[in-house]
């Protein structure tokens, strides 16, 4: 389902979104929306997020960054493995924790696991996961490579969250991938970045803009179909 995704909007249950912005969002022409957030999200808003996506016909799916937080009934659950955290919990110990307590009734086939690299200093998702973000490109390519050789993961997320990131460093990454589907996400505010960060990845995450300028994250569907 995912591969042939270009582009998704991710909405964040912790932040309002009224009834006329989400028809716009959802009626885009975005190939699907993510949801999910670093910090505040809770199973009751994320239910009713969910609740109000699933009046529109494409795919929803969640990003899971806590596990009290999983909500039933989306078409997809993201599991991110932060490779660059100095802490392992972000890398197998709060799996470990999540399938120990709800393994017998986890959907199996529904979970898509992405390799994450955060490369923002500055952003939420870095300071949660005390991220290594000091990763010049061939740091950077060693960590995908990781996810994409070593791991098979199916997805590589370059994630700069909040900036628009170093377009050589996400070419070179998508050059050096053999399997692994490369997401970008940050900073992608307008229809000439959303083309940049298209050009050199597989699928493109676009967040914060939605909030901020509606119009401008609505022009960001059409630089990529």
């Amino acid at each position: 389902m995912m591969k042939a995704w270009k582009h998704v909007f991710k909405l964040d249950p912790d932040r309002e979104i009224d009834d006329q912005n989400l028809d716009a969002i959802c009626l885009s022409g975005t190939d699907a929306i993510m949801v999910g957030g670093s910090t505040g999200v809770t199973f009751e808003n994320t239910v009713d997020l969910l609740s109000r996506i699933r009046r529109y016909e494409l795919p929803c799916v969640q990003e899971v960054s806590d596990m009290e937080s999983i909500v039933p009934g989306f078409d997809l659950y993201m599991i991110p493995m932060v490779l660059n955290s100095s802490d392992p919990a972000w890398i197998v110990g709060h799996q470990q924790q999540a399938i120990d307590r709800y393994g017998y009734m986890i959907p199996w086939e529904l979970l898509v696991t992405e390799g994450y690299i955060v490369l923002n200093p500055d952003s939420a998702v870095a300071r949660l996961t005390d991220a290594n973000t000091s990763l010049d490109i061939s740091g950077a390519v060693a960590y995908a490579q990781i996810a994409d050789k070593l791991m098979s993961l199916p997805i590589v997320y370059l994630e700069y969250s909040g900036m628009f990131g170093d377009m050589e460093l996400v070419r070179t990454v998508k050059n050096k991938l053999n399997q692994a589907q490369l997401v970008y996400g940050g900073g992608i505010t307008d229809y000439a970045k959303a083309k940049q960060a298209a050009a050199v990845s597989d699928t493109i995450i676009v967040g914060n803009i939605v909030y901020e300028d509606l119009e401008q994250a609505l022009l960001t569907v059409s630089a990529v179909h």
